[in-house]
C-alpha cells in the first residue's frame, strides 16, 4: 500500500511542519496544484495544502484547484499556530540587515515589525527558499519557522514577530478517499446559486437553520464564469453519511445548479 505524503515544499516550510505531524515518508512538491496531482494520480496516499490562515484568509489556489481540478477529499485538518521568526546568518546584528525575504503571505503577517525596523521587504516563492537564498550575507534577512534554521546552519534574530499572537493556519489533508464518521465530524461542499432567484443564498443557509445544523465557515469566491458569479464554500458539523445531512445535501442539490461535496472528516 502507498503510504507516501506529499506537502507543499519545500522542506522548512510551515506546510512541511505541519506535514511531519503525520509520519516520515514525506515529498515536498514545488506547487498546490501538484500536490493534488501527486494523489490523484497515485504517487502519492496523501497530500497536505494550506486551505486558510487566521490573518490572511482563504488560500485562493488551495479553493479553486479543489473547485475546479481535482477529485479529491479532504482526509484530515491540521491547525497550527503560525510563529514567524526573522532568521539571519550567525553574528548578524539588526542593523546589519538591509533586506527580508519571505513568502508574501508571511511578509504580510509582519509587516509592522518590517516597517519599524526599516528593513526592505522582498517576495520569495516560500519561506524555507527565502532563507537559503540569504546564505552568506549578513546585510540579508528571512522571515519563517524555525524548522529551516537547521536546514541551512542560520540563526533566529527575533522571534513571535508577527503582528498578531492568534495567528494561525488550517491545513487539509487531501484523499482520494473519504474519511469514516468518529462522532465528531465536520463535512466541506462547494455550491453555487441561482443568480435569477433573488435571496438563493438565504434560501440554502435556512437549510441548516432549520435542521439547526451550526456552520463553521462560510467563504465566496468567483466561479470564473463571469462578474458576479460565485461559489460558496461552506463548512459545517456533521458527516455526510448521517441522515439529517443526507438530506441536507439532497435539499442543497435541489437548489442550486451545481453542488460538490469535499468531503467529511474529524475535526481538529
Amino acid at each position: 500500500m502507498i503510504s507516501l505524503i506529499s506537502f507543499l515544499g519545500p522542506k522548512g516550510t510551515f506546510t512541511h511542519e505541519a506535514a511531519s505531524i503525520l509520519g516520515q515518508d514525506l515529498i515536498p512538491y514545488c506547487t498546490i496544484p501538484a500536490v493534488m496531482e501527486s494523489v490523484s494520480n497515485g504517487e502519492c496516499s496523501l497530500g497536505i495544502v494550506p486551505i486558510e490562515n487566521s490573518i490572511e484568509g482563504p488560500v485562493g489556489i488551495t479553493l479553486d484547484s479543489l473547485a475546479h481540478k481535482f477529485d479529491l477529499k479532504i482526509y484530515k485538518e491540521i491547525i497550527i499556530p503560525i510563529n514567524q521568526n526573522l532568521i539571519v546568518n550567525p553574528g548578524t546584528k539588526m542593523e546589519d540587515i538591509k533586506d527580508v525575504y519571505s513568502h508574501a503571505q508571511a511578509i504580510a503577517q509582519c509587516q509592522e515589525f518590517i516597517a519599524e525596523n526599516k528593513i526592505q521587504p522582498h517576495y520569495a516563492i516560500s519561506t524555507a527558499n527565502a532563507a537559503k537564498n540569504i546564505v552568506g550575507d549578513k546585510s540579508k534577512a528571512a522571515i519563517g519557522n524555525a524548522k529551516v534554521v537547521e536546514l541551512y546552519d542560520l540563526e533566529i534574530l527575533e522571534s513571535n514577530i508577527q503582528d498578531t499572537d492568534n495567528n494561525e493556519t488550517r491545513f487539509v489533508v487531501l484523499s482520494k478517499e473519504s474519511h469514516e464518521k468518529t462522532g465528531k465530524d465536520k463535512t466541506s461542499i462547494i455550491f453555487s446559486i441561482y443568480e435569477d432567484r433573488p435571496g438563493g443564498l438565504y434560501r440554502i443557509l435556512g437549510i441548516f437553520e432549520k435542521d439547526n445544523i451550526n456552520l463553521t465557515k462560510i467563504e465566496s469566491r468567483p466561479s470564473k464564469k463571469g462578474l458576479g458569479k460565485y461559489l460558496f464554500f461552506v463548512d459545517f458539523n456533521g458527516h455526510q453519511d448521517d441522515e439529517v445531512i443526507q438530506n441536507i445535501l439532497k435539499e442543497i442539490k435541489e437548489n442550486t445548479y451545481f453542488l460538490k461535496v469535499l468531503g467529511s472528516y474529524p475535526e481538529f
